[in-house]
């Protein structure tokens, strides 16, 4: 299982799993864009980013939040991550994904933002786990 969708009372909240805490990440990226459109979104053009947090849960907010600002001013909405590189020790992030033009897809729900409500990022046993809630 990548991701799964929790109860919230207003908005939308998911766990993302992974083996590592890269590819918790990249499921994590999966889920938020899952909420919006839960079909196949092809992959077009590709995009590079990098992202410098404070923490894990920091590095976490930033990359989704990096991928709303994608989606509001490029309208960049994600296919696929095809690589991400996370630097534990100094909090960075590399992504190189895929998208579309979100105006191809019929979004059924706008996320405001990403929200530290609730957040965190955790190795239990040899899983990495994140929950997030999305401000919709």
């Amino acid at each position: 299982m990548k991701f799964k969708f929790l109860e919230h009372t207003a908005d939308i909240k998911f766990q993302a799993f992974g083996k590592t805490m890269s590819e918790a990440f990249k499921n994590s990226a999966l889920a938020m864009f899952n909420s919006m459109y839960d079909k196949k979104v092809k992959p077009v053009k590709k995009v590079k980013i990098k992202i410098k947090g404070k923490d894990n849960e920091n590095l976490l907010y930033e990359f989704l939040e990096e991928l709303l600002f994608l989606l509001d001013t490029k309208h960049f909405f994600l296919s696929s991550i095809k690589s991400l590189k996370i630097d534990k020790k100094n909090f960075k992030l590399e992504a190189e994904m895929t998208g579309d033009h979100a105006k191809n897809y019929d979004i059924h729900i706008d996320i405001k933002a990403i929200t530290y409500n609730e957040m965190f990022v955790k190795k239990i046993k040899d899983k990495h786990i994140t929950q997030v809630v999305l401000d919709v």
